[in-house]
């Protein structure tokens, strides 16, 4: 009986020690996913972040339908893909002025 208390500790610390190597194995291999997840977890905090905004603030959500109504579809559509350009230009020029030391960067 004595024998086999000591077969089953020896085992029980084989698999304890393999169980480790495991682990350390797979925290290694998942690294790189771990920053995807905390650019997940920022996108999803985001996204509650404006719905609980949006939540104490109906008037906004009122307004941009109002919006979509009186003007149609098609001309919001317009104006907003020439919002984005103007966006997309000022973050570039921003970023050049900056590595020219112009700018500060924020």
């Amino acid at each position: 009986m004595n024998q086999e208390l000591i077969d089953l500790a020896v085992e029980r610390g084989r698999l304890l020690e393999r169980i480790s190597s495991q682990r350390q194995l797979l925290a290694q291999q998942l690294q790189p996913l771990g920053a995807a997840m905390g650019t997940a977890d920022r996108v999803v905090a985001g996204a509650r972040q404006c719905g609980d905004y949006l939540k104490r603030h109906p008037e906004w959500v009122a307004t941009g339908v109002v919006v979509l109504v009186i003007l149609r579809p098609s001309r919001i559509w317009r104006w907003s893909s020439r919002a984005f350009l103007a966006w997309r230009t000022w973050r570039m020029l921003r970023r050049e002025l900056s590595d020219l030391g112009i700018v500060d960067r924020e």
